[in-house]
């Protein structure tokens, strides 16, 4: 386990040196309360932007409470917290899940990310700097809710995916997140994704009802990026560690994934800031803070 890991990190060194200096996307997955699928809708749309030839980075930054390794049945050897307590690069801690996704766990003590002296914030800014052009995406896995951590997270990113459920209290915290990130930056591109739906009639009813809120009380617009039914696979997956894009290649709830990555893909891009711009907007926002 221990020598793929090396060799995972060797080849991704030598990457370095190959990759094609593109502007990397920065997108924040997130949600107004836990339990509405936001942290597997981040993993399958992951594989499914892998799975359209792109290169996918997921970034699990649920400060505190990272679970993407164990959906995707994996044990991290290093993580955030351990790149800075042993003074690690990088590529020592990136691991590589199916499919060829990469990912980055954030590690019990990464918690404690925005409290750090200048010298560990120094070293994190540098190292996650690195990164940049060598994925055409990273996929952050905020944490639910409207801690002050993940609005900085959600502010500096290019562009927002928030996912709620029909559900009225999902919908309610989903709005408050809105409201927040609305109230800080106007200019935040955000997207919506219904998911556990039990029929695309409530899908679409929930997604206009949503929007007509947010553009009425926050004249804020908010596009709709699909809906996702309620599956029992997705259970299932859960429970055997690995996403249902793979376990259950057929089932409604892939299927859906699938298309709502096809759809992101044929959407006009917002600016790109790219990882340096990312990092630096993350920055500005917690000495400002």
């Amino acid at each position: 386990m221990i020598d793929q890991a090396r060799q995972l990190r060797e080849k991704v060194r030598q990457k370095e040196t190959q990759a094609v200096q593109r502007r990397t996307r920065i997108i924040a997955v997130t949600s107004g309360k836990g339990g509405v699928g936001k942290s597997n809708f981040a993993v399958n749309f992951a594989l499914s932007l892998v799975r359209q030839n792109k290169k996918v980075l997921i970034f699990d930054v649920d400060l505190g409470f990272a679970n993407v390794d164990v959906l995707l049945g994996r044990s991290p050897i290093e993580t955030i917290a351990t790149m800075l307590e042993k003074d690690l690069s990088v590529w020592d801690i990136i691991e590589e899940g199916p499919d060829g996704l990469l990912f980055i766990s954030g590690g019990t003590g990464f918690n404690d990310l925005f409290s750090f002296d200048e010298t560990r914030m120094n070293k994190f800014l540098h190292e996650l700097s690195a990164i940049q052009g060598h994925v055409d995406y990273i996929i952050l896995d905020t944490g639910a809710g409207l801690s002050q951590e993940n609005l900085r997270f959600i502010l500096a990113a290019d562009e927002v995916i928030l996912v709620t459920t029909p559900e009225p209290t999902a919908l309610t915290d989903a709005y408050a997140v809105v409201k927040m990130v609305h109230s800080t930056d106007q200019n935040v591109v955000m997207k919506l994704i219904i998911n556990q739906c039990t029929s695309d009639k409530e899908g679409i009813q929930t997604a206009a009802n949503f929007k007509k809120v947010t553009e009425r009380f926050l004249n804020k617009s908010i596009s709709t990026l699909g809906f996702i039914p309620s599956d029992a696979h997705v259970a299932s997956s859960v429970k055997r560690q690995a996403p249902f894009l793979l376990s259950f290649p057929n089932c409604q709830a892939a299927m859906a994934v699938q298309q709502i990555a096809c759809e992101f893909l044929e959407q006009p891009a917002p600016p790109k800031l790219g990882v340096k711009g990312f990092l630096l907007k993350m920055l500005f926002k917690n000495q400002s803070s």
